[in-house]
């Protein structure tokens, strides 16, 4: 699949077919998304792949799917083949910068930008478009409680859950009623030299 068609066909999507997803497939994803950007190579990324029912039920339940399903929404996650738990270590960044070839005059940056969370975000979206490459869709939800999740999957202390990803075969989906918003216009979007010189009048 050429990477624009991947971008443009990527959407959330909670309703899955009951198809098993073979482990090579996701193993191949999750091998991409080690390719992500990560700051001085820091690497605190790291990716909890759940399959077992009676833990995807679980990890269901912290998220709150149910809020979802008594919207009308099907349930997701846990009938989901494969949810992926995203986390990152902030103290793997930290422990990097400390490190002589990173420090400023001695001492570690500021971090006036919190990388840890762009690198996490990263993984996360080529895992969306991998999924669709794969000819698979996924649906991305933010991590409800964190704690829980960390108790749930054991997962050490200096890593945060972000978020799961569910990943499956596409079922007929309810559209989510946040689409009839339409998208921006790209001159709201585009600006050219300064925020408030539009993409339409730069480009004429």
């Amino acid at each position: 699949m050429e990477f624009e068609e991947a971008v443009r066909k990527r959407r959330m999507v909670r309703h899955f077919a009951k198809r098993e997803v073979s482990l090579r497939v996701i193993q191949r994803i999750l091998d991409l998304a080690q390719h992500a950007p990560s700051a001085g190579f820091s690497q605190g990324s790291a990716y909890v792949l759940v399959q077992d029912p009676a833990a995807k039920r679980k990890l269901a339940r912290i998220q709150g799917e149910q809020n979802y399903t008594s919207g009308g929404f099907h349930p997701w996650i846990s009938e989901a083949p494969v949810d992926i738990v995203a986390c990152v270590s902030e103290k793997l960044y930290h422990d990097r910068y400390q490190e002589p070839d990173k420090l400023q005059d001695g001492k570690e940056i500021e971090w006036p930008t919190p990388y840890w969370f762009f690198d996490i975000g990263a993984g996360c979206m080529i895992i969306l478009l991998a999924a669709v490459d794969s000819g698979l869709s996924a649906a991305f939800s933010g991590a409800v409680y964190p704690s829980k999740v960390k108790r749930l999957l054991g997962i050490p202390s200096h890593f945060h859950p972000v978020g799961v990803i569910s990943i499956g075969y596409p079922a007929k989906d309810k559209r989510s009623p946040s689409l009839l918003r339409g998208r921006r216009d790209k001159t709201e979007v585009i600006h050219y030299e300064k925020w408030a010189v539009s993409s339409s009048k730069a480009l004429n």
